[in-house]
C-alpha cells in the first residue's frame, strides 16, 4: 500500500511549502532570482542538490556505524551548476571534508562507495553530472 508522505501547497508568489506528514516538518521553497523569484529560500533544484548530499551523508553514516566509524562532523559544500536550454540541472559538484577523521584506508574507500551509490545518486538521471570529492 502507498503511503503519502507529504503535502506540498503553491502559496502564490513562487513560493510552496511542502509538508512532511509524519512529522509535520516544512519546507519553503522560493523561484531562485536568475529565474523570476525572490531567492529567499531553497529553490527546487536546490533541494535536489542538497538532498543527494544529505543522502550521501545518511548512507555514509550507516556504513560507518556498522564499521565503528565516528562521522560526526562530517561537512559538505553543494555547488549546483545549471543549464540553460533546457533549464535543468546540468552537474552537481559535492565536496565532503572531515577533519580528523579516524579510519583505515579500506573503510574511508567503504565510505566513498557508499556516498556514490545512495538512493538519490542512483535515482537521478546519468545525465546529470555528479562530481563528488572527499576531503579525509
Amino acid at each position: 500500500m502507498e503511503t503519502i508522505m507529504a503535502s506540498v501547497e503553491y502559496e502564490g508568489g513562487l513560493r510552496t511549502k511542502a509538508t512532511h506528514l509524519r512529522s509535520g516538518n516544512t519546507i519553503t521553497t522560493d523561484a531562485p532570482v536568475d529565474n523570476n523569484g525572490k531567492g529567499q529560500a531553497f529553490s527546487p533544484t536546490d533541494l535536489v542538490s542538497a538532498a543527494l548530499s544529505s543522502c550521501m551523508m545518511t548512507i555514509m553514516g550507516i556504513v560507518a556505524e556498522r564499521e565503528g566509524v565516528n562521522l560526526t562532523g562530517l561537512k559538505s559544500e553543494v555547488v549546483k551548476v545549471m543549464n540553460s536550454t533546457p533549464r535543468k540541472i546540468s552537474e552537481i559538484k559535492i565536496h565532503f571534508t572531515h577533519t580528523g577523521l579516524v579510519a583505515t584506508e579500506e573503510q574511508k574507500q567503504k565510505l566513498k562507495n557508499a556516498a556514490r551509490t545512495c538512493p538519490v545518486a542512483l535515482s537521478l538521471s546519468t545525465d546529470l553530472k555528479q562530481t563528488i570529492s572527499f576531503d579525509f
